[in-house]
């Protein structure tokens, strides 16, 4: 019997993911770009990288023969694809080759029943950056490193499963499974963290490695959504929480719809922690559905930003779609 499986990351940059106002000028300006949201499913990392739709892209796939329910040979395809920056000075369009650094491949963990394969991608891109940062030699010119890490794990009875190993604070991460959808996303962006820190020996290739926040994903519904609150001209207000911060109270009057920006909320019923949301979730729905009062708590596990949308133009059958999902306190026995 063959074992099969593949998991792949792609690296983009959303709209309100960088922080600063040196560095978020030239995005503002339209010289600089932010990406649109890949595809819910993916079938051709080459077509989306010529459509510049990504910064990098990692792609492990890996295989196993089993004989008698035991794993006799195995090995590993795949690898990092990189995209480009185009910068637009005035009536002109320049753009830069991304750098890449070599895959990084250990030797995979073999036992009888299960074999264990790592992989980091990533790199730089061609695009200068010159700024200060944390650590000697305190300024920088060449760009920081962006990478994912990804493993996956063959069983001898067919089964398998992958893991976000580790990746850098920046940009976002969406993680597609071996049947090309989406199955997860990095819940939280440190800009900042990153353009003062991922450098040299800062990054799986030199001595460090990122852990990375993974959520469950939004619904599919919700990221079409997503996009009307986040439109062009949209009057969504953008509010940033601490850690442990409280963006509503059960019970509460409530008259706005949430998009999670960035981070992870923890939806509370009834002072018990029902389900934890990250990036892309739509919330407080139901508020204005089922009579204008808030039916959970959402609280910041960690640093949050959350565009806030009062006057919407989503229809209330659309929403109602949406809340069937969310009602997570019939759940609990």
């Amino acid at each position: 019997m063959r074992v099969e499986s593949s998991v792949t990351a792609i690296s983009w940059i959303p709209s309100e993911a960088i922080t600063g106002l040196s560095t978020k000028l030239p995005f503002e300006m339209g010289i600089a770009h932010y990406d649109q949201p890949p595809p819910d499913t993916i079938d051709d990392l080459e077509a989306l990288r010529a459509a510049d739709r990504f910064r990098f892209a990692n792609r492990l796939e890996a295989w196993a023969e089993v004989h008698d329910g035991r794993i006799i040979s195995s090995g590993q395809r795949g690898g990092g694809l990189i995209g480009s920056t185009t910068l637009n000075l005035g009536t002109r369009r320049t753009t830069f080759a991304a750098v890449a650094y070599p895959d990084i491949r250990p030797d995979p963990e073999v036992a009888e029943t299960s074999v264990r394969f790592v992989q980091t991608a990533g790199g730089r891109t061609g695009v200068p950056a010159p700024r200060r940062v944390s650590r000697p030699p305190y300024v920088q010119v060449t760009a920081p490193t962006a990478w994912s890490t990804l493993a996956i794990t063959l069983h001898a009875d067919g089964s398998s499963a992958f893991e976000v190993v580790g990746a850098s604070p920046f940009p976002r991460h969406w993680i597609y499974g071996s049947d090309g959808r989406l199955a997860a996303k990095t819940g939280v962006i440190n800009f900042e963290d990153w353009y003062r820190s991922a450098f040299g020996a800062h990054s799986p290739w030199g001595s460090e490695e990122s852990p990375a926040l993974v959520t469950a994903v939004e619904s599919a519904l919700e990221r079409q959504l997503s996009a009307r609150i986040m439109a062009k001209g949209s009057r969504a207000q953008v509010r940033s929480l601490a850690e442990g911060a409280t963006l509503v109270e059960q019970g509460e009057e409530g008259h706005e719809l949430f998009l999670l920006l960035d981070g992870v909320l923890r939806v509370e019923v009834d002072g018990q922690a029902v389900a934890e949301v990250g990036p892309g979730a739509l919330l407080g729905e139901r508020a204005l559905l089922e009579g204008g009062r808030r039916t959970s708590t959402l609280r910041a596990v960690t640093p949050c930003r959350v565009a806030a949308a009062r006057d919407v133009d989503i229809e209330r059958d659309a929403l109602a779609e949406v809340g069937k999902g969310h009602r997570r306190e019939e759940g609990r026995g």
